[in-house]
């Protein structure tokens, strides 16, 4: 491990987990030049399934986490071929683009995905999300860039903030009318494709995996952030709003047809 901090440069050596070398200044670089780099050779006594590297896999990773962090600028370098091929990846948009990619080649309700970013009580909070024609519902959600597979309070603060707003708007205009019931959440979320992504000072994380967030103050921060910010969206965007309500009306005359 070579490390690259205020001038210096330091260097420790690991062997099966334990040091070898211990750390030591092996020299000094440019105050600008900081970072840490990792060596290492993967030890089959501990990489008990596999040695070799799954190229895609670590792609769609690295291509996760630039989405994830705008601006930021991801390189992979595959040396293990004959010609070294490397692979940048950069969003400036972030998880709207992340949208957008997941949704390539289907046909979408709106061209542009809505996008909601906000910090509340010193949370930050990032939604995207936009509609196909599609059935299929596709929610994404992050927590310190880990993706919470299981959810968690982050998305179940998304989840009653969409199913809330998209309701009080088909009533505010009268696309459902007073003595109509409320489209359930599953309905609203037909065709939707969504990314919710926050980052949380003091994460808790639970679940067999450690992928489900468990900070109640992240429920609250996601429904407040993104209500607001949707509730103003829709009431600026009718004809979005009334392609989404319709969309989930669509959704309910098929379920409780079949």
């Amino acid at each position: 491990v070579t490390v690259m901090r205020d001038g210096k440069k330091y260097f420790i050596d690991f062997d099966h987990g334990r040091v070898k070398d211990e750390m030591k200044q092996i020299g000094t670089v440019p105050l600008s030049e900081h970072g840490t780099i990792v060596h290492f050779y993967p030890d089959p006594d501990i990489f008990t399934e596999t040695t070799v590297f799954d190229d895609k896999i670590l792609k769609n990773r690295i291509r996760e986490l630039a989405f994830l962090n705008k601006g930021l600028t991801l390189t992979f370098t595959d040396k293990r071929k004959d010609t070294a091929e490397t692979d940048v990846y950069k969003y400036e948009g972030g998880i709207k683009e992340y949208v957008a990619f997941l949704n390539e080649g289907q046909e979408v309700l709106f061209d542009e995905p809505i996008y909601v970013e906000s910090t509340y009580n010193g949370i930050d909070v990032e939604v995207a999300l936009q509609y196909t024609n599609g059935y299929k519902t596709t929610l994404m959600t992050f927590a310190n860039n880990i993706h919470t597979y299981e959810g968690g309070m982050h998305e179940a603060g998304f989840k009653t903030a969409l199913t809330r707003v998209v309701n009080d708007y088909a009533h505010k205009a009268k696309i459902l009318k007073d003595k109509d019931d409320n489209l359930s959440g599953e309905d609203i979320r037909e065709g939707m494709t969504a990314v919710v992504s926050v980052k949380h000072p003091n994460p808790q994380f639970e679940g067999q995996t450690k992928t489900k967030l468990g900070n109640s103050d992240a429920r609250t921060a996601v429904d407040k952030s993104f209500s607001e910010t949707f509730s103003r969206f829709l009431m600026e965007n009718p004809s979005v709003g009334r392609k989404i309500v319709e969309k989930g009306q669509l959704a309910e005359r098929a379920r409780t047809a079949a």
